[in-house]
């Protein structure tokens, strides 16, 4: 590798500054350092990640890069034995003091943060079986028994060390990278092929790629985001998807739907506080405040508002946000409710008779994730 590990890992957390976080300035010094090939690359994203989770474990006085080669030693040292650190330990130093007010803080919660991060994949419609024969490596996903296994759910946990991105299926659009609980949002959605739906917050387009799928390209999807930029991601994506039926839009969310048309179900994947991707993004929870928690509850309430409007009489409203705060998921859920009587409850196809779920990252090996769900009566 050149340079040793420790080096180049404190290299690029002395990118870091407010407005890029770590996953953002890891892209940009990987860029920059090609000859660094895939497992190069994947040993420094490691050893950035460690030194987050373990941030609180070492010693401010030693520089960068031993602060990283002891967050490494530690990752390691759980991996061989999770049951060793005491839950004591992990409360009061694997995250801020600010959260135990906002959800309970169990030992196998906490401890799910600290492991790292398993890869999912999503394979079109019917060809699981074709992805997993030509990665290897691959493993379909053990659901718990609060998630009902939802048909045609093509997730496969990826094992081997292949760079993805590379591999022939990709490139065709036969897989895409998608965490399971965000696939466990489109089928929370099941939306039905010949539908109108809308992804109002789509980003990138990972959720929209699965709707369309779901739909059999059939249909259409209005796929609007407040990011011009992530919607040229999603137009990328959807050409190797051979994803037809969509059209998208920039929507920030201040008006109501650059479209006339009421739609058969519109998802609301609000932006979050993201306290369910601490796993995979660890050093968020060292940049994300409780003020952040209150402004986004508040965004989050304004959108689902203004999105239900473009709901048709007997159409779905489906929220989904990748976070466990009380005041982003039941409080939003239970004021959509309050301030729309013209809305009930949905039963999910994921949660048998419930219409609400919290997907929970120890459970699944995946993302944390609380989705809801209403029919428009009126």
């Amino acid at each position: 590798m050149g340079e040793t590990l420790e080096n180049h890992a404190a290299q690029v957390l002395r990118l870091l500054r407010p407005g890029l976080p770590a996953d953002a300035a890891l892209r940009a010094y990987l860029a920059g350092n090609r000859s660094l090939g895939a497992i190069g690359r994947r040993s420094v994203s490691r050893a950035v990640f460690a030194y987050f989770r373990w941030l609180n474990w070492l010693e401010p006085a030693q520089s960068l890069q031993r602060r990283v080669a002891a967050a490494l030693g530690l990752q390691d040292r759980f991996e061989r034995d999770p049951l060793g650190m005491k839950a004591a330990a992990l409360a009061a130093r694997a995250v801020p003091g600010w959260l135990k007010g906002e959800m309970d803080l169990g030992a196998a919660f906490l401890r799910s943060l600290q492991r790292e991060p398993t890869l999912w994949i999503r394979a079109k419609a019917g060809a699981a079986r074709v992805v997993a024969a030509a990665l290897g490596s691959c493993e379909e996903p053990v659901l718990p028994g609060a998630v009902r296994a939802p048909a045609g759910l093509s997730a496969l946990r990826y094992r081997g060390a292949a760079d993805l991105h590379r591999a022939p299926d990709f490139q065709s659009g036969l897989f895409e990278i998608q965490d399971l609980s965000s696939q466990l949002v489109g089928h929370a959605c099941a939306p039905g092929p010949g539908e109108t739906w809308w992804d109002a917050c789509a980003g990138e387009g990972g959720k929209a790629l699965h709707l369309s799928d779901l739909m059999g390209n059939k249909g259409l999807i209005w796929a609007t985001d407040r990011s011009a930029r992530r919607l040229s991601v999603l137009r990328k994506r959807a050409a190797r998807a051979g994803m037809f039926n969509y059209r998208s839009a920039v929507w920030t969310g201040a008006a109501a739907a650059p479209f006339g048309a009421k739609c058969d179900g519109v998802l609301v994947d609000a932006p979050c506080s993201g306290v369910g991707t601490w796993q995979r993004n660890p050093d968020a929870r060292w940049t994300t405040a409780p003020a952040d928690v209150a402004e986004l509850a508040a965004v989050q309430a304004a959108l689902l508002g203004r999105a239900a409007a473009s709901v048709r009489p007997g159409g779905r409203l489906v929220y989904s946000v990748c976070t466990l705060t009380r005041s982003e998921t039941a409080a939003v859920a239970d004021g959509f409710e309050a301030a729309h009587p013209g809305f009930e409850p949905a039963a999910l196809p994921i949660a048998g008779a419930g219409a609400r779920i919290e997907l929970l990252p120890q459970d699944l090996d995946a993302n944390g994730m609380f989705i809801a769900a209403w029919r428009r009566t009126r």
